[in-house]
């Protein structure tokens, strides 16, 4: 994976910048003041730091900060982000960071609104900053037990750890579950007892409920519906003036209308058939009057099953179809409950296997671990050698825990002291940055081929060095940028010479502001630039610059 492009608005001196990232590694020179740290802190709002007004170029509002990465493997954190919510990577990855002056700050990923958090969880991932104000992953332990995992090629026996671990813990919770004090044991069962009979003798069925009720609502309204049924009979046939009996003279009429005209025989057909559609109306209306008039002893019942469905309803389900399920879970917690001895004697037996397992496991893990420590830290103390720590003293230390965690009964810790007679302490108690940058270097030096975040960025690592140490340097990020994408920012000529492409950081007043601006420099600018870094632009120093650019 590749930062391909950071862009960059109205943050500090820098009104717009758009940098285009070529892979391997950078140098980022420049003259003190000119605004280098600007991409640093640039980076860390990307990474989630927290945002300083003072960042605000004067006279803007808002700030904003954009990161595109590139590479076939920007898909494998599309699950993560999936589960947030965010819109998948399709080829880019892209990163923004937008804040205001009024405090509406908002933050993207691949174009979709983020919390912070989701884009600090990511950028922990993305960049490791190492320098005056680190965002550096090696000083977590949790971290450290990672790399020296991969360093130890112990990721495979780890993911079995951590699989009979989960297991175990499923385990232990079912047991304790079911281990329940007696009392407590014997009123669960008499309550499932009470609530499975309850639900039992109502003899339900999930078809019923809809039958009940609708005949229900016949029933109870059956006194309307007959008077109803039975006034609409009454004026269609049984009446005095029913419509029935009028119908039949006006039938009459038209007879003896189309016997003078049969061009009328169309209307008196018409005529007849709405007769007898009106008559088997009358007839339907008045067999549904019959079928409804129902005993009161028929309603009652039905009364008293519909409160029943409500009743179970309340209590276990929204449906019948709920109380029904509910009911057959009640069964069978009073199954297992019931056979509760037999129940804790199985989990107990698979517990216990579990656990053997898991203590077999994380004792390989361990050997895994404790054969590749002192190899890892003979790694990194020759490459502190060469980076100046000449006496200096590194350790990577395990630790045993009693109770096992995901990753194992293991704990790490890297220990480093730069100097004779000082106690090794741990990475994170360190307090000059130079020490704990050149030591980064060293460690992401041994760990390179299994470190996985993808971009190193070094601010001024090389501070209070210079002569072979700052070569060593140069030489040390070259390698680094065989696996990873490595941004440096530095004052020493042999660091940025070794440098696969240089970009120089630059200040101009124009109309009374100032204005930082990066540019790429190559050929004689690039060497202009390092002769500058030499101490001027003198014909020795240019020829020692090009001697310094010669290709290694």
């Amino acid at each position: 994976m590749l930062l391909q492009l950071l862009r960059i608005k109205n943050l500090a001196l820098v009104e717009d910048l758009e940098w285009e990232i070529a892979p391997g590694f950078t140098a980022i020179t420049g003259e003190t003041g000119a605004g280098k740290s600007i991409i640093i802190g640039a980076l860390q709002l990307l990474l989630g730091e927290r945002a300083d007004k003072s960042l605000f170029r004067t006279g803007t509002e808002t700030c904003t900060v954009e990161a595109i990465f590139q590479g076939d493997d920007c898909a494998k954190w599309n699950g993560r982000l999936e589960e947030s919510g965010i819109e998948p990577c399709e080829g880019d990855l892209i990163l923004k960071r937008s804040l205001s002056l009024s405090g509406t700050n908002r933050q993207f990923i691949n174009g979709s609104p983020t919390t912070l958090a989701n884009l600090k969880d990511l950028g922990d991932d993305l960049v490791d900053l190492h320098g005056p104000h680190d965002h550096q992953s090696l000083l977590s332990p949790d971290r450290q037990l990672d790399l020296l995992d991969a360093f130890a090629a112990a990721n495979e026996e780890r993911q079995k750890f951590l699989r009979i671990f989960r297991g175990l813990r499923e385990l232990e919770t079912e047991h304790a579950a079911l281990n329940t004090a007696e009392t407590a044991r014997e009123q669960e069962i008499d309550l499932l007892r009470h609530q499975v009979n309850e639900i039992n003798s109502a003899n339900l069925s999930a078809e019923e409920e809809a039958q009940i009720e609708s005949r229900y609502r016949l029933a109870s309204n059956s006194r309307r519906l007959i008077e109803l049924a039975s006034a609409v009979a009454m004026k269609l046939s049984e009446a005095d003036d029913a419509i029935l009996a009028q119908l039949g003279e006006t039938q009459k009429l038209l007879r003896e209308l189309e016997k003078l005209d049969p061009a009328m025989v169309t209307p008196a057909n018409a005529h007849e058939g709405a007769v007898v559609e009106l008559s088997e109306i009358a007839r339907d209306l008045s067999r549904y009057a019959e079928n409804l008039d129902l005993d009161p002893e028929q309603l009652v019942a039905l009364e008293q099953r519909v409160s029943l469905f409500e009743s179970l309803k309340r209590k276990y389900g929204g449906t019948i179809a709920d109380v029904i399920a509910f009911g057959e879970r009640a069964d069978e917690r009073i199954r297992k409950i019931e056979g509760r001895d037999e129940e804790l004697q199985r989990l107990a037996n698979e517990i216990a296997t579990h656990t053997v397992e898991l203590r077999r496991t994380g004792d390989t893990l361990r050997k895994l671990r404790a054969k590749a420590a002192p190899k890892l830290s003979e790694m990194v103390r020759r490459n502190l050698r060469d980076l100046g720590f000449k006496q200096s003293q590194f350790e990577t230390r395990l630790g045993e825990m009693q109770n096992p965690r995901p990753a194992g009964f293991d704990t790490v810790e890297l220990l480093f002291s730069p100097n004779p007679g000082e106690p090794l302490k741990p990475m994170r108690a360190i307090a000059s940055s130079g020490e704990i940058s050149r030591l980064m270097l060293a460690i992401k030096s041994a760990l390179a081929a299994q470190d996985k975040v993808p971009l190193l960025v070094f601010d001024e690592i090389d501070a209070n060095v210079g002569g072979e140490i700052a070569h060593a340097v140069g030489a040390r990020m070259r390698d680094l940028a065989k696996r990873h994408q490595v941004l440096c920012i530095t004052h020493l000529p042999p660091v940025a010479a070794a440098a696969t492409s240089q970009f120089v950081v630059t200040k101009e007043v124009r109309t009374g502001r100032t204005f930082t601006q990066l540019r790429e420099v190559t050929g004689k600018a690039r060497r202009e630039e390092i002769a500058r870094m030499l101490g001027g632009k003198s014909e020795e120093a240019m020829k020692l610059a090009a001697t310094m650019l010669e290709p290694r």
